[in-house]
């Protein structure tokens, strides 16, 4: 377990003074990541009411998070590594928070720590550490680290491009050689085709025709940062559901609540009407998925707030079937919606959470 990777274990009060650097989502598209404003704005007056000095980044001047009383420095600037380290040389923060913008949020700051630049400036990733944004992201570790703890997934297996190759270069019949050998390996098709380090699942779905097969791994392969697509048994047509769990560096963790996609496994979450709570699981099904998030937050040591989701489908069996499917190490769209219905400020106690508060230390604003 990676339960003890870092957060702060930085007392409450020494986070007065301390400067804390806020990722953004970026541009808004029409159905996507205004949620990521909400999100970040509860942010930045947490950290605010900690006594953080707070700099935002995001390249979106119309969101509520670039208003200049949101933070104590805003920067209207491309979510790019450059533009960061250059905000990093000139702010030297002492920890930047990635969980908050999304998936854009996430794969910057894992860049940043790659470059170098994290470690030159003494700059710490607050919250999640990045071996578990790693063992999320990475789909074939993903499957490892719930197959170690028994938790059902679907079956897979990765196209992995050498480094000497390039998705554009490689020609098509040894495209479709792996591709051939990758369906053979879960049980034929259809299967889903998912890509790694992307948003919105772009390049990812359900293929049953190998000509389109090739050329979505094809694109999946151009779109990856790290150059693999996850070639995964097909679940569509089963029930999708999602939990949002919290856990803080004292291992203490929540449900907080579970959501139900009207739209069937198959559809993208970001495409669906979603529905708290679930309406058509039963109850011993519900446990066994709540008790599944438990221990999958736990083992991937993630700290705050994050999206588990499951298929789920009736096998005849009191609880039914489930699949673990993915989890988001990260406030997502869901989690907007959950904050909302629940009045459970996702974001606001994530960001206090990273700066090194406990669960029992942070108090609800709505409820007290």
């Amino acid at each position: 377990m990676t339960d003890e990777a870092t957060v702060a274990d930085t007392p409450a009060t020494e986070s007065e003074n301390r400067t804390i650097l806020l990722i953004g989502s970026g541009p808004i598209q029409i159905g996507q990541a205004a949620e990521f404003d909400y999100s970040g704005a509860q942010a930045c007056r947490a950290l605010q009411e900690e006594g953080a000095r707070v700099v935002l980044v995001n390249s979106n001047p119309a969101t509520i998070m670039t208003d200049p009383e949101m933070a104590d420095r805003v920067y209207i600037e491309p979510i790019t590594t450059t533009a960061i380290a250059e905000i990093i040389r000139q702010e030297q923060p002492d920890g930047v928070i990635a969980g908050l913008g999304g998936q854009t949020g996430l794969n910057v700051t894992a860049e940043l720590a790659e470059e170098g630049v994290l470690e030159e400036h003494d700059v710490e990733i607050m919250g999640t550490p990045l071996d578990t944004i790693y063992a999320t992201e990475d789909r074939d570790l993903f499957r490892q680290r719930m197959e170690k703890i028994g938790q059902p997934v679907p079956a897979s297996t990765t196209i992995v491009l050498d480094d000497d190759e390039s998705a554009e270069a490689m020609s098509e019949d040894a495209l479709r050689d792996r591709v051939a050998a990758a369906v053979d390996e879960v049980g034929g098709l259809p299967v889903i085709a998912r890509t790694t380090y992307t948003l919105g699942g772009s390049g990812s779905g359900v293929v049953d025709d190998m000509d389109k097969l090739v050329e979505r791994v094809r694109k999946g392969l151009r779109l990856s940062r790290n150059d693999e697509v996850l070639i995964t048994e097909s679940i569509a047509g089963w029930v999708e559901l999602e939990y949002e769990v919290m856990r803080d560096a004292d291992d203490s963790t929540i449900i907080i609540c579970n959501m139900e996609n009207i739209d069937p496994m198959g559809i993208h979450t970001g495409e669906s009407v979603v529905v708290t709570p679930s309406q058509v699981i039963p109850d011993e099904g519900h446990q066994e998925m709540r008790d599944a998030a438990l221990e999958v937050i736990r083992e991937l040591g993630i700290q705050g707030g994050c999206n588990i989701q499951f298929a789920w489908h009736d096998d005849g069996t009191p609880g039914g079937e489930y699949r673990v499917v993915e989890v988001n190490p990260r406030v997502s769209r869901s989690s907007a919606l959950a904050s909302k219905a629940t009045g459970y400020p996702i974001a606001r106690v994530t960001a206090k959470v990273a700066l090194g508060k406990r669960l029992h230390e942070i108090e609800n604003e709505i409820t007290g």
